[in-house]
């Protein structure tokens, strides 16, 4: 999102419904694709990109703790309880934007996971002009009108157009819109026009589908996998040296010792390694860039976090993390008895299987400063598919 405090562009990501269509235990905007929920997939194209001031959720009022599991990690604003149908959540989370009151705010649907940086743009440059803009792909297949299972017309294709989300429009004026707007719209473009507001048609994209069915999950799955050709593979390496202590911290897991790691954190020199090795599979710097250690806040935090935000960045860029491989180097504690509850939590943190995650140890034969007990060392190789 944009650094600057000034909220004149917010996204508003609707996920309150129920998608009946879908079936399964839980709602589909909460249902997994390619490791993480549907839902996610969308917060994270726009809380990570550079023109989006402010992100905030429509949510069910029953799906709290699904909505912070989706949302764990990122900077979100409070999510805010939707209503029984889509234009009722759609107003309450207007309303709920109230206090922020942006310049413009671009409507989502949470279940299009796919929505690219480019769709994003595209909505914005249309509000140049427009009081609204929504992405939307022309129709190019042929349409026929029919009653009792024979065609009964032919529809004209040419000017029809199929509207995608998000939809985009000056805060003022679809609040006003939607307060005033009676029920039945198909979405926020139709009220839009019915309140007098000119509402332009850029461009959107064909993996900005909406999922509705159990076999749209799939073919997105699916077509996620597809298109994850670009190999890339980073490392990561870092020291922590011995302090006064009675434990150390490796992979999250506390391991008995007679010393601690110093470091500005928690000093899980494994889990920055391994957020180092994400961040150099995709060219995003290192720990030291996104987490100073100048910076107060990040006295003491759980690394964990810096896991989690270099696989969100993968995640960001319609990515996968694949495969993690984890040497520690020291002579003592001894890891062998702990790699089994290490790897679990890595592959908790990350969300990949255990056959994905590789942690080992060795020692230098008593050479250098882990060769004299004065602190440990660890180095990661994280291997990731991005799309071409």
């Amino acid at each position: 999102m944009a650094s600057d405090d000034n909220n004149s562009t917010v996204a508003l990501v609707v996920a309150a419904g129920r998608g009946s269509r879908m079936g399964g235990p839980v709602a589909k905007q909460y249902q997994s694709l390619a490791g993480i929920p549907v839902l996610r997939h969308s917060l994270l194209a726009f809380c990570h990109h550079p023109a989006i001031n402010a992100v905030a959720a429509v949510i069910g009022a029953e799906d709290g703790e699904l909505y912070e599991q989706a949302a764990a990690g990122l900077e979100m604003l409070p999510p805010i309880s939707g209503g029984d149908s889509r234009q009722q959540s759609v107003l309450l989370g207007l309303r709920g934007l109230a206090e922020q009151n942006p310049d413009r705010v671009l409507i989502h649907d949470g279940a299009r996971p796919f929505v690219s940086a480019t769709v994003i743009n595209n909505v914005l440059a249309g509000l140049d002009d427009s009081d609204g803009a929504i992405a939307a792909m022309p129709v190019v297949d042929s349409l026929k009108q029919g009653g009792g299972g024979l065609i009964t017309d032919e529809v004209p294709r040419e000017g029809l157009w199929q509207a995608q989300t998000p939809q985009g429009f000056a805060f003022s004026a679809i609040l006003g819109a939607h307060e005033d707007a009676d029920t039945g719209h198909t979405d926020d473009a139709s009220l839009a026009r019915a309140a007098g507001l000119t509402v332009a048609l850029v461009a959107g994209a064909p993996e900005n589908s909406k999922i509705t069915t159990a076999e749209d999950l799939a073919r997105a799955d699916g077509a996620h996998a597809a298109r994850l050709f670009d190999v890339r593979v980073g490392q990561g390496f870092d020291v922590h040296r011995f302090e006064t202590g009675s434990q150390v911290r490796l992979c999250g897991v506390d391991i008995p010792h007679d010393a601690a790691l110093a470091g500005h954190s928690d000093a899980d020199v494994a889990l920055h390694a391994v957020t180092d090795a994400i961040l150099g599979a995709i060219g995003d710097g290192d720990i030291g860039r996104h987490f100073p250690p100048s910076e107060a806040k990040w006295r003491d935090a759980d690394s964990a976090r810096f896991v989690s935000f270099a696989v969100d960045r993968v995640h960001a860029l319609g990515g996968r993390l694949a495969h993690l491989d984890l040497t520690i180097i020291c002579e003592a504690p001894r890891i062998a008895p702990h790699h089994e509850a290490m790897a679990q939590r890595l592959g908790d943190i990350v969300g990949l299987d255990a056959n994905r995650i590789s942690v080992k140890a060795t020692t230098t034969e008593r050479l250098g400063f882990t060769g004299r007990n004065e602190g440990i060392a660890a180095q990661a190789t994280a291997t990731v598919r991005l799309p071409i």
